[in-house]
């Protein structure tokens, strides 16, 4: 039986429906959000730039991502963290 942990690496790694440079993949760092092709997690792009990194920072210091890559790793965070519900409360 062929498992996840088994099938080849592009096979594996599946992108965001609305995010096609954000990827899952178990293998890599727990399955956490990354960007795609890389080891790069959307959690590590966020500390860099609360660090005091910015995006032009983050490109420079790895050249294999493209300042889309780093800019939809932001956006994907924005809208994960999105709580689009509102409650009405009666206060006594």
């Amino acid at each position: 039986m062929t498992t996840p942990a088994t099938l080849p690496e592009t096979a594996r790694e599946r992108a965001s429906p609305s995010f096609g440079r954000i990827a899952f993949n178990p293998a890599i760092l727990g399955g956490k959000p990354i960007i795609r092709g890389s080891r790069v997690s959307v959690e590590w792009v966020l500390e860099a730039i609360a660090a005091g990194g910015c995006v032009a920072d983050i490109v420079r210091d790895h050249p294999h991502l493209t300042t889309e890559d780093v800019r939809q790793a932001i956006l994907f965070a924005a809208a994960n963290l999105n709580n689009d519900i509102f409650l009405s409360v009666e206060l006594p």
